[in-house]
């Protein structure tokens, strides 16, 4: 199938930035950049649409939900895995990554979602999972088998110490030693997560080939993109030297929990590593030969903000995100020195940001509790998307959808029933999406793979599309208010100095600038801004405050936009961080 030509989306946008601390650096956006402050949509398509009955979402449900994403004014959205697979890690163990597992349909199947996405304006971004693959996998099934076969060394292999212990102290994520023992080979092998998900050895050049292959194979097909799963777990430290050993009072991990024992060590040597850099040259390298072609990384580090500064620029990766904002912090401070960390270790590259997706408990849960408020679903969208950079959005959170409390008996996820009951693994946020207020919320005929929610009862589609109020609503007008503000799509961002609890920037872009407010807590409160009187903006459907003589009042999750003057500040203007424009 060839490539569909791409339309630009965006005509010679230019934006105003910072070079530097407490001003802006900018330049006019490139042609076919329509990444560049876009909205992607995260589809985990086993929970998103069942039409065979069987209890799993497939391909053919993704399409015919096409319209809902379509309506809600996303540019894009980011299909989990849907190839081939045993299951084990559901489609992150890929046994073939040419072709789609018959649970979720066909090759012909997504050549017609994609068709229809791009009918609709929606570009589509696929998963790829490139560090490890199932054991399932044929380069595994023949690599195991001796060591001397054709793919001998595509996987990562080492002999035992002379007690036969592994050969270092290297954990997996998903919980005890990171090798496993083949006894044809007399031989371990790596595996960063489950046993079930070898690592293959990125360290030949062999396997670095086969990989861009297959990702020029999804490329011809005409998809608009790559989520590129664990990027920074590629390569691992050729001479397996130890990870040392990290203080209890650290360890505190992105998606792992610390009584996981891969919180007992710093992961210096088995990911990470600078060989990976090339690797995500020529990576980019064949993106660059399909004009609007993006990569967005995911980068899980001992310093994930400083990772992704390091791969997202104009040599290797597009856009990468990282977990820090998909913790338990809710604080404006952590907001904000989050997204300072990374404005000032990014001197170029976009970023990404995302508060949900489909490895860690929904936010309105994680940060707004068991009862969480009406008026915090959408102020939390609001706030991600008023971040500098592009956002994702994960299926639900425009519902407002809660975290589901699956029981240890209907739980999937061998994370999980591993670490039960202190950490209940990743099923509570991948319940199927509730399209309506049935039984099986419309999601299938047949008996759901996970158990519908009965917290999510009267938050489905249906019933959310028929109240002008709801969070469906309220998602769909502030996306669609947010495409007419240029600062917000593409603009500097920088900070005010205001109380905690409230989180407020200014976003600067083609002559506007625009100041955001957001008070993340329960009560109403009231802020001093000397010097920066504004306009207050409609349009945007959240609940509003109000601001004169210097003074913003916001009610309980407020938000507050605004045009202020965008002469330079005054020396009675609150205190601006150092910020970037569009880059």
């Amino acid at each position: 199938m060839p490539r569909i030509a791409e339309a630009v989306l965006w005509n010679s946008v230019a934006a105003e930035g910072a070079a530097g601390a407490g001003h802006a650096r900018g330049d006019r956006m490139a042609v076919g950049k329509w990444w560049r402050g876009a909205v992607i949509y995260q589809i985990y398509p086993r929970s998103y649409m069942d039409t065979n009955g069987d209890g799993v979402g497939d391909l053919q449900g993704i399409l015919a939900r096409l319209d809902h994403v379509a309506s809600l004014g996303v540019d894009a959205i980011w299909i989990s895995p849907f190839f081939k697979s045993p299951m084990a890690d559901f489609g992150y163990d890929i046994a073939d990554y040419r072709d789609v597992d018959p649970l979720f349909g066909t090759l012909d199947d997504f050549d017609r979602l994609l068709a229809k996405a791009h009918s609709l304006g929606i570009k589509v971004m696929i998963d790829q999972v490139l560090s490890h693959t199932s054991s399932e996998h044929e380069w595994f099934r023949e690599s195991r088998l001796s060591r001397d076969n054709p793919k001998a060394d595509w996987y990562v292999w080492a002999d035992p110490k002379e007690d036969g212990t592994p050969p270092n102290n290297w954990m997996a994520l998903f919980g005890g030693v990171a090798w496993k023992w083949e006894p044809r080979r007399e031989q371990y092998y790596l595996h960063n997560f489950l046993s079930s998900q070898p690592d293959l050895n990125f360290h030949n050049p062999a396997v670095q080939q086969a990989t861009l292959d297959n990702v020029q194979f999804w490329l011809d097909r005409g998809v608009d993109g790559l989520r590129l799963d664990a990027i920074n777990f590629c390569f691992h430290d050729a001479a397996l030297r130890d990870n040392p050993p990290k203080p209890k009072d650290k360890r505190v991990g992105r998606g792992f929990s610390p009584d996981n024992p891969y919180a007992y060590q710093y992961h210096w040597h088995n990911n990470t590593q600078p060989e990976n850099l090339p690797f995500l040259e020529s990576l980019r390298a064949l993106l660059d030969r399909y004009p609007g072609a993006t990569t967005l990384g995911e980068i899980s580090s001992e310093d994930s903000l400083a990772t992704t500064a390091e791969y997202v620029n104009d040599q290797r990766l597009h856009m990468g995100y990282s977990f820090e904002l998909l913790t338990d912090d809710f604080s404006a401070g952590y907001i904000r020195g989050t997204v300072e960390r990374l404005e000032a270790a990014m001197t170029e590259g976009w970023p990404c940001w995302a508060i949900s997706n489909h490895d860690v408990q929904r936010a309105v849960t994680r940060w707004g509790g068991t009862h969480p408020p009406p008026q915090l679903a959408p102020m939390l969208v609001a706030l991600v998307c008023s971040l500098r950079g592009s956002v994702c959005l994960y299926q639900g959170e425009e519902l407002g959808l809660p975290e589901a409390e699956v029981p240890f008996e209907s739980l999937q996820d061998p994370y999980g029933i591993a670490f039960w009951p202190k950490f209940k693994g990743r099923d509570g946020c991948r319940t199927p999406m509730p399209w309506n207020n049935d039984a099986r919320g419309g999601f299938t005929d047949g008996a759901p793979w996970l158990p519908i929610p009965a917290s999510h009862a009267g938050l489905d589609v249906a019933t959310q599309d028929a109240d002008p109020a709801s969070t469906l609503n309220a998602t769909r007008r502030f996306l669609a208010w947010r495409k007419s503000q240029p600062a917000l799509v593409h603009g500097a961002i920088r900070f005010l100095d205001v109380p905690e609890a409230v989180l407020a920037f200014v976003r600067e872009a083609e002559g506007q600038r625009l100041l955001v407010a957001f008070n993340l807590s329960a009560r109403s409160v009231d802020v001093a801004l000397p010097g920066l009187d504004g306009h207050n903006l409609d349009g945007h459907g959240l609940a509003s405050g109000a601001m004169a003589s210097g003074r913003l009042q916001l009610p309980a999750y407020g938000a507050w936009f605004g045009n202020i003057a965008t002469a330079s500040h005054t020396e009675d203007e609150p205190a601006l961080a150092s910020s970037h424009g569009d880059a």
